[in-house]
């Protein structure tokens, strides 16, 4: 099964996505997707993405996306997605996918980053 690669800033490979399922660098289930439900690798709900809004296990909102800019829930901008590659709130570059959609790239930054 062909897996998309995620990358910290330094170029270690950090992760992958097989499906809807996210890996470690080890190769050790970290977690899933569920339709805007995220999953840990024990199962237990991390949050869910609802449109731009993005939720906590408890439901309240920790962050919000808009177009390719991260936000925290009050407001302060976390990071963005630049073609395949994220950076932080003040530009450093934090990782950088290959082969990952849009989506998957938000997960890992609000979930598994």
């Amino acid at each position: 099964v062909f897996a998309q690669r995620m990358y910290d800033g330094s170029g270690r490979q950090v992760g992958r996505v097989a499906g809807e399922r996210y890996y470690d660098g080890s190769g050790h289930q970290i977690g899933r997707v569920e339709g805007e439900r995220i999953y840990d690798g024990s199962g237990r709900q991390l949050g869910r993405i609802e449109g731009e809004r993005v939720y906590n296990a408890s439901g309240s909102q920790i962050g919000r996306i808009d177009g390719e800019r991260l936000y925290s829930a009050s407001g302060t901008q976390m990071g963005r997605i630049d073609g395949e590659r994220l950076y932080d709130g003040s530009g450093r570059q934090i990782g950088r996918a290959d082969g990952l959609r849009r989506m998957q790239m938000i997960v890992y930054f609000y979930f598994f980053i």
